[in-house]
């Protein structure tokens, strides 16, 4: 895999979601465009299947400046849409599975049967050779996947992080605290790669609109266990 960008938006005290399953307004328009500058240089977009029943994410890029520069550049109007899923819990009249670019999901070999009758019209199904980012990345690169983008939720988050499988994070906050102890966060307990004594590189802060948006490099990306 050549790039793999996180992207995340939280409140000041680590919520990326609401506790009752409301979509959260973190982003500004400013922010929101930036972001999507992001997903226009990327070939595929991935989101936990939590996501994908919770927010019904469209995945794709909105400005038309941004998807004429696809266009110059050989690439496909919209990224590839990934979802990784352990349930096969996945309705596939999901406005995830209706609008924007193709469509993959990822899950346990044991599951393949049970989803290609399930979403075998909407997507492209692919069987992980190991589980976490490892066998994600792996699976996406035998589907000519090269640069990807990884924008949650708390699972995906937390595996992408704690493995270190990763080249740059950008983190969004949004000026406000939350204040919902069962409201999903940036990420779960794991035991991460970079701590107080290993860090990751910040390159720059911005203000977009009323976000403050950081920028940061992961100096020694891994993307196979030791």
């Amino acid at each position: 895999m050549e790039w793999v960008h996180l992207s995340v938006c939280m409140s000041l005290d680590g919520h990326i979601d609401a506790a009752n399953g409301d979509r959260l307004v973190l982003s500004s328009e400013e922010d929101c465009h930036d972001m999507h500058r992001l997903r226009a240089e990327c070939d595929a977009i991935l989101v936990g299947a939590g996501t994908v029943r919770r927010d019904e994410p469209r995945l794709t890029v909105r400005y038309p400046e941004l998807v004429a520069a696809r266009r110059a550049r050989g690439q496909p109007d919209q990224p590839t849409k990934v979802t990784l899923t352990r349930s096969g819990l996945l309705d596939p009249t999901s406005g995830f599975f209706a609008q924007g670019g193709d469509r993959i999901v990822l899950c346990e070999e044991a599951l393949l049967p049970e989803l290609r009758q399930q979403l075998g019209g909407v997507a492209h199904l692919a069987a992980l050779s190991s589980p976490g980012p490892t066998g994600i990345l792996e699976a996406l690169s035998r589907l000519g996947v090269r640069r990807l983008m990884v924008e949650g939720g708390c699972q995906i988050l937390t595996q992408f992080l704690a493995a270190g499988a990763f080249h740059r994070l950008r983190l969004a906050v949004a000026p406000f605290l939350l204040g919902q102890p069962q409201a999903p966060r940036i990420t779960g307990p794991a035991d991460f790669l970079h701590g107080p004594d290993r860090r990751l590189r910040i390159l720059g802060t911005r203000t977009l609109g009323n976000v403050a948006v950081i920028d940061m490099e992961n100096e020694t990306p891994r993307f196979a266990p030791d």
